[in-house]
C-alpha cells in the first residue's frame, strides 16, 4: 500500500506539500496540486482518515441511533439519513437501540468512543443520564421523531396531531363510535403524544375514550396482537383500533385473522407510520404518513450546521392521512381505460 511518502517521490514535492493537497490548504501552486492529484491516482493511494482526524480533530462521522432497526419507519429514516451525510461529506455508523434504553446508551457511549463529530438519536426513552451529561457538555446532537422534554437540543419531528383529528373525523363519519388506541410507550413522547391526540380529537367529537379501549403497547407487532386479543375479549369489543405505529398495526391484524374474523367486517383498523405495505395487505391499511424521507435530511441538515458552526434549528413537519380500505370506506372507482385508437 503506497504511503504519503511515495506519493511526495512520485510527484517531486515535500511531504507538507501532499499533505497541504490533500487537506484543501489554499497555499499550493495549481501545479502541484496537479502532479499530487496524478501521483495519488497512479499509485492508488488512500489517505488515512484516523490519522486525518487526529490532525485536524475531525473524523466526518456522524453517529445514528434509532429506535428499532426492523420498524420500516426508521429503516427509511436511516437510509434518508445516510443519503444526505454522504451528499454533505460524512459517513454515518449506525446503532439499533431495539427500543430498550440500555442498548441505546451502549451505543451512545460507543460513538461518543469513536470520536463521531455529531449524533442523531431518537430516544427509546426521556431519563437517559448519557445522552443528558453528553447534550450539557456540548456534543453536537440532534434528536429525530422523539425527543427529551427539557434538553437543549435541536428536534427534527413531525406533528401528527393534525393528521389524527383527521383520522378520527373519517371514522366518525363512516359511522364508528366505539375506538380504541394502541399507545406506544408512555416514557416516549410520541407514545403519549399519540394518545393525548386521539384522546383529544375523540374529545372533540363528543365520543369517549374508556380506559377499557387504551392498550398499552411497544411500538413492536407482538404487543399489537396482544392489546388487540384483549380487547376482542371485551363484552362490548371495539368497532374501530387505531396502533399508534405501523409494527403494532401488522400485529392487530394477526390477532383478527387468528379468530378467523376479517378486518373491517368484525373489526376496522388504521395505524400510524404509514408503510409501503400497507398498499398490498387485505385490505389496504389506511394510515396516517410521516415524511420520513424529508425529516430524515432535515436532521443531518441541522446536525452539519451544530458541527460547522451555523445556528442550528429545530424543524416541525406536517403528517397526514392515507385513506384505504381498512375501516370500512367504500371501494375507490377504477379509473377509466385508456382509449384504444383504430390502426385500421
Amino acid at each position: 500500500m503506497a504511503s504519503i511518502k511515495d506519493v511526495a517521490a512520485e510527484a517531486g514535492v515535500s511531504v507538507a506539500t501532499v499533505s497541504r493537497v490533500l487537506n484543501d490548504h489554499p497555499s499550493v501552486s495549481e501545479d502541484a496540486r496537479r502532479r499530487v492529484m496524478a501521483a495519488v491516482a497512479a499509485l492508488g493511494y488512500r489517505p488515512n482518515a484516523v490519522a486525518r482526524s487526529l490532525r485536524t480533530d475531525q473524523t466526518h462521522t456522524l453517529g445514528l441511533v434509532i429506535s428499532d432497526v426492523l420498524n420500516p419507519y426508521f429503516t427509511e429514516l436511516a437510509r434518508s439519513v445516510e443519503e444526505e451525510a454522504r451528499a454533505l461529506g460524512y459517513s454515518v455508523i449506525i446503532g439499533n437501540a431495539d427500543e430498550r434504553p440500555d442498548l441505546q446508551d451502549h451505543h451512545v457511549r460507543t460513538l461518543l468512543d469513536r470520536r463521531i463529530d455529531g449524533l442523531l438519536v431518537s430516544p427509546t426513552d426521556g431519563g437517559s443520564p448519557l445522552m443528558l451529561d453528553a447534550a450539557r457538555a456540548g456534543t453536537p446532537m440532534v434528536f429525530v421523531d422523539r425527543w427529551i422534554p427539557g434538553v437543549d437540543v435541536p428536534v427534527v419531528r413531525s406533528d401528527g396531531r393534525a393528521a389524527v383529528r383527521d383520522l378520527v373525523a373519517h371514522l366518525h363519519g363512516l359511522g364508528h363510535r366505539r375506538l380504541a388506541i394502541i399507545a406506544g410507550p408512555a416514557a416516549t413522547t410520541t407514545g403519549r403524544e399519540r394518545v393525548e391526540a386521539f384522546r383529544e380529537a375523540l374529545a372533540d367529537l363528543g365520543l369517549p375514550l374508556p380506559d377499557a379501549y387504551i392498550g398499552q403497547g411497544d411500538f413492536q407487532a407482538e404487543s399489537g396482537r396482544r392489546v388487540t386479543e384483549g380487547f376482542l375479549d371485551l363484552p362490548e369489543p371495539p368497532e374501530v383500533v387505531f396502533a399508534a405505529d405501523n409494527l403494532m398495526a401488522l400485529g392487530a391484524l394477526d390477532a383478527v385473522r387468528a379468530r378467523g374474523l376479517t378486518v373491517p367486517g368484525d373489526l376496522a383498523l388504521a395505524a400510524f407510520d404509514d408503510i409501503p405495505w400497507f398498499v398490498h395487505t387485505d385490505p389496504p391499511v389506511t394510515a396516517i404518513a410521516q415524511p420520513t424521507g424529508e425529516l430524515g435530511r432535515a436532521a443531518v441538515r441541522a446536525l452539519v450546521d451544530r458541527i460547522e458552526g451555523r445556528p442550528p434549528r429545530s424543524v416541525t413537519l406536517p403528517a397526514r392521512l392515507v385513506v384505504r380500505r381498512s375501516c370500512g370506506e367504500p371501494p375507490q372507482p377504477l379509473p377509466p381505460s385508456p382509449v384504444q385508437r383504430s390502426t385500421s
